[in-house]
């Protein structure tokens, strides 16, 4: 994949998907929000697919709730924070089971067996709980919608979680677990007679399952056996989505947006996904990084403790005994966090090369609550955010 060097509001203008991925708890969901502001407002026709979005984001777009049904924006909030909105923004949140479900009613090889196995009692619990199945559902979803001509741009914020990484090794951990030897056991021992055989099982694993069901009674493994048996039934159908969710990552009009805080862990972190993605020939668009400390003013020259106090004068403000000390020690402080982020960041601006963006975000007093403020953030982004510190 060879890079194309544009900026990130190019991106937006361009490109049919955004991915946008990184770490939780580094401002990834309000990225993808923002993402999708700022192409609704430039006039093109935005969903934005979210995986367990924290309820001040569904304040911020003026929706009571996010829910797996399309809600659309309303247009007269843009208005009154002042940038009428030229195309529209609908907002989604992922049913992982929901999918799930669409997936086993497309793949099966017949409705009763569908059916079979949409009522298996241990369903509800493996078609969202089994490794991978929440990331692997969120590109399925984004496949099935990325064909819907209503949509120009689609803007998908990952599930979160501890590692980016597992986004892109979904389809393959899901694609292990159906085709683990575990899987072919329970299917061999209860093909054939329709209930389990620990005849045709190895003596070491039919002493472990009969042992396991004395604890939790025959029914559960039937039901287990049952489940097998009716996700192999899938399997062809899972493995040639997969490769088909995987090729569509690679599309030209897809990009990654690799969101991350200026955090040396978050940083790491980033870079390794980055990484994966030169390896897998997946398109970088650009590294956003949120709550980027900016260095306070007079930063060259630190002000002294007569100058906090002239300072606090002149704007009618009175200051205890040690107050101008502790003004100067705050500033001082900034000036070093501010430094130590432009540090961190340092590793991104290496890895993008000069041809992949890396957009600062400056920290915010408080939390994006409301459209007026997802709104700036989105104009921060437009811009490329705040000018890269000199080294």
């Amino acid at each position: 994949m060879i890079p194309t060097g544009e900026t990130l509001d190019q991106l937006v203008m361009s490109r049919h998907v955004l991915v946008v991925v990184g770490a939780g708890g580094v401002g990834k969901t309000t990225t993808a929000a923002a993402l999708g502001v700022a192409a609704a407002l430039r006039g093109r026709r935005v969903l934005c697919l979210t995986i367990d979005p924290a309820r001040r984001l569904a304040e911020s777009l003026g929706l009571e709730r996010m829910s797996s049904e399309e809600q659309t924006v309303a247009p007269a909030l843009f208005a009154r924070t002042g940038a009428p909105m030229a195309g529209s923004l609908t907002a989604m949140m992922l049913d992982t089971r929901a999918t799930f479900d669409e997936l086993v009613v497309k793949y099966s090889s017949s409705p009763e067996r569908a059916r079979k196995l949409l009522d298996n009692r241990l369903y509800q619990y493996v078609s969202t709980s089994l490794a991978g199945t929440q990331e692997y559902m969120a590109m399925e979803k984004l496949v099935s919608v990325q064909r819907d001509p209503r949509y120009d741009l689609i803007v998908l914020d990952t599930p979160p979680t501890a590692n980016a990484l597992d986004f892109l090794d979904a389809p393959g951990r899901l694609i292990e677990a159906l085709d683990s030897r575990t899987m072919q056991w329970f299917v061999q021992a209860f093909e054939s007679t329709g209930k389990v055989s620990f005849n045709l099982l190895a003596r070491s694993a039919a002493l472990v399952l009969r042992g396991l069901g004395r604890i939790t009674g025959g029914g559960f493994l039937r039901s287990m056996a049952e489940l097998i048996t009716e996700l192999n039934d899938l399997f062809g159908g899972f493995r040639q989505r997969a490769k088909m969710v995987e090729e569509s990552l690679r599309s030209p009009e897809v990009s990654f947006v690799l969101v991350t805080s200026p955090a040396p862990m978050s940083i790491k972190e980033v870079v390794f996904f980055s990484d994966r993605l030169v390896e897998a020939e997946m398109p970088r668009g650009a590294f956003v990084v949120n709550r980027f400390r900016l260095p306070p003013p007079l930063a060259e020259s630190p002000p002294s403790e007569g100058d906090a106090a002239e300072a606090a004068a002149a704007r009618g403000l009175m200051l205890e005994d040690d107050g101008p000390a502790r003004l100067v020690r705050a500033h001082s402080d900034a000036v070093r966090l501010a430094a130590l982020d432009a540090r961190h960041v340092r590793a991104l601006d290496e890895r993008a090369t000069g041809i992949v963006p890396v957009v600062r975000v400056p920290e915010l007093a408080g939390d994006v609550h409301d459209l007026a403020k997802l709104r700036d953030v989105a104009d921060t982004l437009m811009r490329g955010g705040v000018p890269r510190p000199p080294r």
